[in-house]
């Protein structure tokens, strides 16, 4: 729901997820639930049933693909490419929660500048050297600043052998290039199609740059990531907020 609202704030208006047989639920998430929003609206509970009506914003379309087997992320962007065509289009990995910070979201930042250099973006953060085994790192050239051109990006390297400790994270905006790309891209690490290998042939023809986005992003695909996501945004809440940060500053002074 947090990614979805990111990429609608972008202006983004179809919504394509690629789900595997277990997530129904992601699909059901977004469906209609008249004899939810009726009953609502009978009880007079008119701010739950704007909240119910708010998951999918009148104007915005929601189609549901399904990846048969689970070959890799590259793979599930190539799942896509019958309804997606000869467009660019943005990709959102949604377990990267990306906080922005009295601005812009990532995705917003990302089509503004797509909007300027018309060419594939990957967002970059510098990650711990001894982590560049969990992300695609990329070396840049150009002047120091938030954008750059990519020069090669490699998939899971060890820190010995990573270019520089700046890992793609889980937003990208891509030229319907990549789909041939993928489509002659062979099984890489974990024996998966890997979107970064992909990339890098698009890489090789000077199309991607790299964008080092102002936020906060939160690994919720870790547990811990996932907890700090969670607590942060409680902190928040603009109904909860309060009264969850008075309910923290309680549990320090008790630790104390």
């Amino acid at each position: 729901q947090y990614a979805t609202e990111e990429a609608i704030a972008a202006g983004i208006t179809e919504l394509i997820f690629v789900t595997g047989r277990t997530k129904r639920s992601i699909e059901d998430h977004y469906d209609n639930t008249p004899e939810l929003e009726r009953e609502l609206q009978s009880r007079n509970k008119l701010k739950e049933l704007e909240q119910v009506r708010e998951v999918l914003p009148p104007g915005v379309t929601c189609i549901a693909l399904r990846q048969a087997v689970p070959l890799g992320l590259g793979h599930a962007v190539l799942c896509a490419k019958s309804v997606i065509g000869n467009e660019a289009f943005a990709v959102m990995l949604a377990d990267d929660l990306i906080a922005n910070i009295g601005g812009d979201g990532c995705m917003t930042q990302m089509t503004k500048v797509y909007d300027r250099e018309a060419c594939s973006l990957v967002a970059v953060e510098q990650v711990p050297r001894d982590e560049t085994d969990r992300y695609g790192i990329v070396s840049v050239s150009g002047e120091p600043g938030p954008l750059a051109r990519v020069d090669a990006i490699i998939e899971k390297p060890s820190p010995a052998e990573a270019p520089s400790d700046l890992g793609v994270v889980g937003r990208y905006i891509l030229a319907p290039e990549i789909f041939d790309a993928l489509e002659n891209t062979k099984p890489g690490a974990g024996g998966e199609i890997q979107l970064t290998d992909a990339i890098a042939t698009l890489v090789r023809e000077g199309g991607v740059k790299a964008y080092r986005f102002e936020g906060k992003r939160y690994d919720c695909g870790s547990k811990l990531g996932y907890l700090e996501a969670t607590v942060e945004l409680a902190r928040q809440h603009p109904e909860l907020g309060n009264d969850f940060r008075a309910f923290l500053a309680d549990l320090q002074k008790a630790d104390c």
